[in-house]
């Protein structure tokens, strides 16, 4: 007889940020299929999630990977539903409409490692400060690379999860790191996001380390994180016109306020209009523009304009469920 550890994961009530939460359910003679995951069940009151007199809420398993860190492992990524069975108010995955996958979305997860003894990221002397921004995006050696090592191990565990995980890069402040998640189905690159973002913080524990994931934590002249959204559907992937783009571009203009509001918490110390961002309080787009709101790709417009947009705004602590949810709502409203 074998047994399979599922390690289910969750999104827990906390507002504006949800954190993540996970548990383990050892399995008997596990097929390792997701319709084979049982619908398990958590304490909801210990998570802002339900109140104690009534604090039962539902795991429903959505996405499986196996846990390249565990022996027989896998890595269960849930909704939170209600009692009743119905979606609870903190599941952002359910609010995605894109039942038939058209939307594509690439993200891009800039994060910060930060030492849990200094609480500083790595590469900061006690007391005072790196070198200015210049040499470390991208940079090679052990100057101006800081945590090297735990990137590409979760790189690697990654790949071992059968995650669609397209590359790796230090960025431009000191200790700062993004890794590039790509899928087919806007559920699906979240799913993944989050299962990434799960290996990357439970590696940390080896560490003494910890991921920051705060827009801005560095104030003064460094780069804040983002996690850019890559996005198309049917119509972008094959408009061959300007126009189409234009006009999709300018359905972001009337709700830039809603998409603010999902875009993640402290965005406001980020989106400056420095440090190759908009100004949060406007809105702008332009071919190969890293200072806009949205930026449309070289490779959109040398392609007959057939591709896809990057909204730069959203945050390196957004969910991406819920940016995915309210980017696809405004490109649905342009083609209406």
């Amino acid at each position: 007889m074998s047994k399979s550890k599922l390690e289910y994961i969750w999104l827990d009530g906390y507002t504006p940020t949800a954190n993540m939460r996970s548990k383990t359910k050892v399995e008997k003679n596990f097929s390792g299929k997701l319709e084979d995951c049982p619908v398990w069940s958590f304490d909801g009151s210990s998570t802002q999630q339900a109140e104690g007199g009534s604090s039962d809420c539902l795991l429903k398993p959505v996405a499986i990977y196996p846990d390249p860190a565990r022996k027989n492992g896998f890595l269960v990524m849930a909704e939170v539903l209600n009692s009743d069975g119905t979606p609870h108010a903190s599941n952002s995955r359910a609010t995605i409409d894109d039942e038939n996958d058209d939307f594509w979305f690439g993200f891009e997860q800039e994060y910060f490692i930060m030492d849990t003894h200094t609480q500083l990221p790595l590469g900061f002397p006690v007391g005072g400060y790196p070198g200015p921004q210049g040499l470390y995006y991208c940079s090679v050696g052990g100057k101006n690379t800081h945590g090297r090592d735990i990137v590409e191990r979760h790189a690697d565990m990654c790949l071992e999860a059968g995650l669609n995980f397209e590359g790796i890069n230090q960025e431009v402040a000191c200790g700062q790191w993004e890794f590039q998640i790509f899928a087919k189905g806007a559920k699906t690159a979240g799913d993944q996001i989050w299962i990434a973002r799960y290996l990357l913080d439970r590696l940390t524990e080896e560490y003494g380390y910890y991921i920051e994931y705060h827009p801005k934590p560095i104030k003064g002249d460094w780069n804040g994180s983002g996690m850019h959204a890559n996005f198309s559907n049917s119509t972008l992937r094959n408009a061959g016109n300007k126009e189409t783009y234009e006009k999709i571009c300018e359905a972001f203009r009337p709700v830039t306020e809603e998409h603010i509001a999902v875009y993640g918490e402290f965005n406001d110390e980020r989106l400056t209009g420095l440090h190759e961002t908009q100004s949060i309080h406007e809105f702008s787009y332009g071919v190969s523009d890293r200072g806009a709101s949205i930026r449309i790709p070289i490779a959109t417009v040398e392609s007959g304009w057939k591709g896809w947009l990057e909204d730069r705004r959203p945050a390196s602590n957004a969910d991406p469920y819920k940016v995915a949810a309210r980017i696809i709502k405004t490109v649905n409203s342009a083609d209406a």
